[in-house]
Formats: C-alpha cells, sequence, structure tokens
C-alpha cells in the first residue's frame, strides 16, 4: 500500500450535527437541481432551503404525534424523498426506506414487518397505497407527496411542509431542540436478498457517520462537485453515497430523470461525479466503442489517440480531454470520475474510460456495513480489486485455503447494530466481534481486497478445487455478443464430476445489426454463441472450463442494484 495521505474531513457526531454544519458553511449554494413537472430545465435548492423544508417536515411529523414511529418512505428519487429522509432520522423516529419497484404484497409485509406507523409516498404509488391501506390497519398516517390538498385521509406533502414551517415560526422547537442517540437504530433497511429473502438491518447515525467521513477520506469530493443520483435512493449504497455524502461535503445533487436520459442529465447538470453500478458503465463503454466502430476512420482515430494518449502519461503528459474531447463533450465536458459498486466491474471497463480520460473506482461493501468496507482511491488504485480498507475499518480472510481465498469478515463502527428481529442470523453473521459478509475473496501484498464471489455460489469440484461464477460470468459477458449471463455447477454423470454450465442472454439488438437485420437460426446462434464460449475457455484453466451452455430470450430477474437474483434461478 502506497503511504498517500487521505483527505481531511470535519468531524460529525451525528446526521443531525452534519446537516446543521454544511448549511453554515455552503449557506445559499445549491444542494439540489431538480426539475418540476412540465419544465426541461433543473432549478437549484440550497442548502438554507433544504434546512428549512427538512426542519418544517420534521416539526409537522412530530407535531401529528409521530415522535419515536417508525415512517416508511418510498418513491423515485426526488427532492421530497431527500427532505422525508432527514426530518425522520434527525429528531422524529426511524426511517423505513422501501424499494419503489416492489410489487405490492412485498411492499405489505415490509411495512408489517417494520410496524411502520406512517408512510410517506409519491404519486405513482398511490394506487397501490390505497389497496394496502384496505388490508392493513398500523398505518395511522399516509403522505402523498404529489397532492396539493388533503383528500380522502390522505395528508398533502406540501400542506405538512406548510404546517410544520407555521408551526417553527410560531415557536415550536419540538423537532430543532430533539437530541440524538447515535447509538440507537435510526434507519432500518431490507437488504435486496439476491441470494435469499430479505433480512431486515438496523443502522444508527454512528454507523452512517462513520461511513460518511472515512469514506471521504478515501476519495476526493468537495463543493464543487456535481452528482448525478441515478441509482435508487432507498439502496444504501445510494443513499449514504450519492445523497449523504453530498449534503456532508457541500456538493450538489441533480436527479436523474430515468437511466435512458443519463448522457442528457450529465450535460444538463454538468455533472462532475456519477455512482452507478457495473451494468451501468460497461453499457456506456459499450456505447462508445459500438458508436466508434461505425465509422473505420473513427475507429482508427481512437485506437490511435489511446496509444498516443497512454505514451505520453508516462512523460506525465496528460492530453485526454484534447485528445477525447467529442466523448467528453459527450458527456458535459464536466465529467471527471465514475464510482462504481453493488458488484464488480470488469477490469477492462474501468481501464478503458481511463485511456480516454475519465477516472472510473470501484468500492465494495453491504448494506450491513453503511455500506462501504473497501475503496479504490483516485489516487491510489487497482482495476481488478475492490479496494482498501476505509480509515477506521478492519478486514481479514477467515479459514484461507491455499490461495489466499476465504470469507471476508470485518470489524468497524459502520457495522450494523444486527438484524431486526432476527436472533438466528444475528449468531451465524458475529463471531468474536466480527461480522462475516458471505462474500469470499483474498487481499494482496499491497494491502488490495479482491472480491472472488459469494461463499454460497462457490462450485466445488470432487478434487476440491474452487471455480467462482463471477470471475467466467465478466469473460462471457466481454463478449458483444453476449448480453448476461449466470454461470452455475451442474453434476455430470458422463465427467463423474460438477461441471461448469452456462446459461446465456444473447444480445440480439447487436447480433441483428451485425448481421445486417438478418434473423439468425437457433442453430447459427447456437454456433455464434459456442465460438464465445470456446473462446473463454481458452482464458481460463481446464478445471473451469464451460462444458455446456443453453440460450435464453429473457434477461434475469434482478435487484434494483441490478445484481442477478440468483436464487430464483433454478439452476443449481
Amino acid at each position: 500500500m502506497k503511504n498517500i495521505p487521505l483527505y481531511d474531513v470535519r468531524p460529525i457526531q451525528n446526521l443531525k450535527d452534519m446537516l446543521e454544519s454544511s448549511v453554515s458553511i455552503y449557506k445559499d449554494k445549491a444542494a439540489f437541481l431538480v426539475k418540476q413537472k412540465g419544465e426541461d430545465s433543473y432549478k437549484p435548492i440550497s442548502f438554507n432551503q433544504y434546512k428549512s423544508d427538512v426542519y418544517s417536515l420534521g416539526t409537522a411529523l412530530i407535531n401529528l404525534g409521530l415522535k419515536d414511529k417508525r415512517i416508511a418512505l418510498i418513491g423515485e428519487n426526488r427532492y421530497e424523498w431527500a427532505v422525508s429522509y432527514l426530518s425522520v432520522v434527525n429528531g422524529t423516529g426511524v426511517i423505513v426506506p422501501l424499494d419503489k419497484e416492489l410489487p405490492e404484497n412485498e411492499i405489505e409485509n415490509l411495512l408489517k414487518r417494520a410496524q411502520a406507523s406512517a408512510i410517506i409516498f409519491s404519486g405513482g404509488k398511490a394506487e397501490q397505497i390505497a389497496e394496502i391501506s384496505k388490508r392493513i390497519n398500523i398505518i395511522e398516517f399516509y403522505i402523498n407527496m404529489d397532492l396539493d390538498e388533503d383528500k380522502d385521509g390522505i395528508l398533502s406533502f406540501r400542506k405538512l411542509l406548510d404546517k410544520g414551517s407555521e408551526l417553527v415560526k410560531n415557536g415550536d422547537r419540538s423537532f430543532i431542540d430533539a437530541k440524538i442517540d447515535e447509538n440507537v437504530m435510526t434507519s432500518l433497511l431490507f437488504t435486496s436478498g439476491t441470494t435469499e429473502n430479505s433480512k431486515a438491518v438496523m443502522l444508527s447515525h454512528k454507523n452512517i457517520c462513520s461511513n460518511l467521513m472515512d469514506m471521504c477520506q478515501m476519495l476526493y469530493i468537495d463543493d464543487k462537485d456535481t452528482f448525478l443520483s441515478v441509482l435508487p435512493l432507498h439502496h444504501t449504497y445510494e443513499c449514504t453515497c450519492g445523497f449523504l455524502c453530498q449534503i456532508y461535503r457541500g456538493s450538489t445533487i441533480a436527479y436523474c430523470e430515468g437511466l435512458r436520459h443519463i448522457v442528457k442529465n450529465l450535460k444538463e447538470s454538468k455533472t462532475t461525479i456519477m455512482l452507478g453500478v457495473p451494468l451501468i458503465f460497461e453499457a456506456i463503454y459499450r456505447q462508445i466503442w459500438n458508436q466508434a466502430s461505425k465509422n473505420p476512420k473513427t475507429l482508427r482515430k481512437l485506437k490511435l489517440g489511446i496509444k498516443i494518449s497512454n505514451l505520453l502519461k508516462k512523460l506525465n503528459i496528460d492530453i485526454t480531454k484534447k485528445l477525447f474531447a467529442p466523448i467528453h463533450d459527450n458527456f458535459g465536458g464536466h465529467l471527471r470520475l465514475f464510482i462504481s459498486g453493488a458488484a464488480g466491474i470488469d477490469p477492462m471497463v474501468a481501464k478503458g474510460f481511463r485511456d480516454v480520460g475519465i477516472k472510473l473506482v470501484q468500492g465494495y461493501g453491504l448494506t450491513e456495513c453503511s455500506p462501504i468496507l473497501a475503496v479504490n482511491r483516485d489516487v491510489d488504485f487497482k482495476d481488478d480489486a475492490a479496494g482498501l480498507p476505509l480509515p477506521h475499518v478492519e478486514i481479514r480472510i477467515d479459514s484461507p485455503n491455499d490461495e489466499g481465498v476465504g470469507e471476508i469478515i470485518a470489524k468497524g463502527p459502520n457495522v450494523m447494530l444486527g438484524y431486526y428481529e432476527n436472533p438466528e442470523a444475528n449468531e451465524k453473521s458475529f463471531k468474536d466481534g466480527w461480522f462475516y459478509t458471505g462474500d469470499l475473496g483474498f487481499i494482496d501484498s499491497d494491502g488490495f481486497l479482491h472480491i472472488t464471489g459469494r461463499k454460497k455460489d462457490v462450485i466445488v469440484t470432487k478434487n476440491g478445487k474452487n471455480i467462482y461464477p463471477e470471475e467466467i460470468e465478466k469473460l462471457l459477458n466481454r463478449s458483444p455478443y453476449i448480453k448476461e449471463s449466470l454461470v452455475f455447477g451442474k453434476n455430470d454423470e458422463v465427467y463423474g464430476d460438477v461441471v461448469v454450465s452456462a446459461v446465456i442472454v444473447p444480445d440480439m439488438d447487436y447480433i441483428n445489426e451485425e448481421f445486417g437485420g438478418r434473423t439468425l437460426s437457433q442453430e447459427e446462434l447456437n454456433s455464434l454463441i459456442s465460438k464465445e464460449v470456446k473462446a473463454v475457455n481458452k482464458s481460463l484453466v481446464t478445471y473451469k472450463y464451460i462444458k455446456d451452455f443453453t440460450l435464453r430470450e429473457t434477461e434475469f430477474a434482478k435487484t434494483t442494484t441490478k445484481k442477478i437474483k440468483r436464487y430464483m434461478e433454478n439452476v443449481n
């Protein structure tokens, strides 16, 4: 590990302290860029205005009798979500962020499990919430972000904000003076469940604030940065790293209008940093090369530019922004950093972006850890690694095998209080003060953590060889003809052993374009993908060879952070 100093950060005790100190520093600077209904351009909302709205809503919630109660929050990424979050955790009660993509019955189940007393929701969820309200009686207050007036027992978010503002003006300090205990549960989060049903994670102010301070020591983020918020805010990765971090560091948050609007919104907001998941970055990277490939001259120019640029970098001369101006201009001309999380990204993609002048670093974490455990630094990174442990986080490898691979265990102030009402899961996950992540990996000689896969997914051959599906999936997914894949182990009577198999989703849009719009027969398609599988096998040791594969037309079911729900695929 290189001896590179960490960045300075100001200490914060809790999220209330964080908001108040940020507002005192950044005042009228834009905290948010939002688009109102029917408007085409972003409008700024200042730190001062944000604090005022948080105080108003928090006061109104307490006035309703919701002090120390659990309040669910569901909706798309928007300003009202951000106001609601800190209005609850900074003096009212416990926030319960829910995934807006969940079906009605699952939302109902989670509201019951959380014992929620109120729910704040966007207008797009109104019908679902109305149906749920007919079947449950635990919710005392329903608050709609998009209602102009209270209606049929549903409270208007805007009216509640106005009421809270009036209460504050008249001297109500119930929220403003509320004391924060940073060691108790302030957030109840349901995991996305890629391998099993969701667990409820209990996080405190201390958990989240320690993660904010540690993370910002590793990556340079300041008040000149604008972030485009793309990933769902209910997920801890986006909530901590794409919302709370920006309020802490004085950055500006611009809300993305949807995945297909990313490039447009990057330009409009003059984004400097974007958080994402591998699927998003790999799609953007592939599009750059697909566009270049349409013109042989453009493709040659791009490849030559990369060679020249990389040679000059060895002489400490960086002209990437000039050489690749069309690419930078396409993203708005201000982009300096991509941060990838939620799953491992193909190292070739990270290097590929850096070749054209955009840094991409990845990190590793879990909801249970608020969420970050390790991250590559903007000044110290390895493209094939998850990163370096955060300053106050300890990471070890439990029971490593001959290759140094074992279960990743962690200890630190960011590790959760525990799973809610789940003593069995707590007993399984905590031993001698260490949290057992369920992920497998190793730590290299430079101190970088490398993830090899989930403990539950590892394929073990009869002679004890370990095969990590994610490693093979990354290689398969590099093929332009393959959209996504799922690798698993299968008992095979012919080989008398567990063999590697794959289910592959071909990228039919790309294939059709490549073959001039002609629809390939099933035999031709199998032959095409078979060649790609054989090419991957050439890069693997023999026992990791993909022995057989099947094709499917539909994409795999995924979490909202675009990880395949392996437990839903009947392959193992």
